[in-house]
């Protein structure tokens, strides 16, 4: 078996558990993604045939393989879900989910307040997909 069929095959088995209810996992505390990373590593390290002392594998795994990191990975399969809910193109289970969208006022007050609207900003998006995930 050649390099890249053992790379996909590898990614679709390891990933595919990863992203099974990967709702779960957003917010989840960093021992839980670690045992996952854990996992995600030996695949990393099945494919490219490197030790597990071998330095450079989190380099391998985004510059060579192009994988997430599984926090990352889980909060990008859950901002994609979110967009797909508010946009109407999710998968028919998932379309009766309704969220409303909110926007602070932009403020008046110039640049002084960029990052202040910014915190805010990120905030209200992550209570978004905290509220979409309990519908």
């Amino acid at each position: 078996m050649d390099s890249n069929s053992l790379a996909t095959l590898v990614y679709a088995v390891v990933n595919s558990r990863i992203d099974y209810c990967n709702t779960v996992l957003a917010g989840a505390p960093k021992t839980v993604t670690d045992k996952l990373q854990r996992v995600l590593n030996a695949a990393a390290r099945v494919v490219t045939g490197t030790w597990k002392f071998d330095h450079g594998l989190g380099q391998i795994l985004h510059e060579e393989l192009h994988w997430l990191d599984v926090p990352d990975r889980v909060f990008f399969k859950l901002a994609v879900t979110v967009h797909r809910c508010l946009n109407g193109r999710a998968p028919p289970l998932r379309r009766t989910c309704r969220t409303t969208a909110f926007r602070p006022p932009v403020s008046t007050l110039g640049s002084t307040n960029l990052s202040i609207n910014q915190s805010i900003n990120r905030r209200l998006i992550r209570d978004d997909i905290t509220q979409a995930i309990t519908i």
